[in-house]
């Protein structure tokens, strides 16, 4: 079979289950499939596929059509323009996080903190655009760190980051003039009409902690005055509508300059305050 004959016979599949963009992921997995980038598709659909393509193929298929993410699938997603590997143990880097990663990188920082690192995103990114910078991340899942380490690993960072298993503050010892966190923020009652492939294929720990979703935030704000240098930051993810409670919390926290950023979207994505005092990127 040609490659544009299985690409035409997988689109209207897909559609049938639901997806979303189904000519998109079927091109992806197409890709994926003849063991090339996608952006050289076009080149390959008139060639023969093999056998072992076209079982590869069909394999990916009924794994998308199960609503399986496509990341899982092929597993590597493009965040911040650098290539993860994503695996059922780690949330998908989505395109939203990469406001953190911008808000991180606006001021200079040589000391870095990322709390519930997951595949180690928003840490690799951060050092990738900082090389002066050192950073720690932390999570309390074992097959989290190793994903972030193999992570590490295939960015070349292996002397400028490390992991540590913690829950949250837990296993931290130092100071920092940056600590960044995209905890778990969803509220019980909102977990049912999350997407299948949230629901069902993410790692429920880092998606919710139960209740109304701020249990992390109140961790993390209780705990970042002690891990902070004076001048440094806190920024942490958040759902669209939970701005105004993490400021709350940061306020609380005695941090000041208490922000609540947006999205490309529009949407409120990121809070971030500093602790009083001192040189900002920890640099006196």
């Amino acid at each position: 079979m040609k490659a544009q004959d299985a690409l035409r016979r997988a689109i209207p599949e897909l559609q049938e289950a639901g997806i979303e963009d189904a000519a998109r992921d079927a091109r992806v997995l197409l890709a994926h499939a003849l063991g090339i980038g996608h952006d050289r598709l076009t080149l390959k659909l008139q060639d023969e596929m093999t056998p072992p393509q076209e079982a590869m193929y069909d394999a990916a298929l009924a794994a998308r059509r199960a609503r399986q993410p496509v990341a899982q699938i092929t597993g590597r997603r493009l965040f911040w323009g650098l290539s993860f590997r994503v695996t059922r143990d780690v949330l998908d880097p989505r395109p939203e996080t990469e406001t953190l990663v911008a808000e991180a990188l606006s001021r200079p920082f040589l000391k870095m903190l990322d709390l519930g690192t997951g595949s180690g995103c928003i840490l690799l990114s951060c050092l990738k655009g900082m090389p002066m910078a050192r950073g720690l991340g932390t999570d309390i899942s074992d097959a989290a760190l190793q994903v972030a380490m193999g992570n590490t690993r295939d960015l070349g960072l292996e002397a400028r980051a490390r992991f540590r298993k913690s829950d949250w503050f837990a296993g931290v010892t130092g100071a920092y003039d940056l600590i960044v966190s995209n905890p778990p923020y969803i509220a019980a009652e909102e977990m049912p009409a999350l997407a299948p492939e949230v629901r069902d294929w993410e790692p429920h720990l880092a998606l919710t902690p139960g209740g109304d979703g701020l249990d992390a935030y109140r961790a993390i704000t209780r705990g970042a005055g002690a891990r902070l240098m004076p001048g440094g930051r806190l920024l942490v993810e958040i759902g669209p509508t939970q701005g105004a409670a993490v400021a709350d919390l940061f306020a609380v926290a005695g941090l000041q300059d208490v922000r609540v950023l947006p999205d490309l979207d529009g949407r409120d994505r990121v809070v971030s305050g500093e602790k009083p005092g001192g040189d900002s990127c920890g640099c006196a």
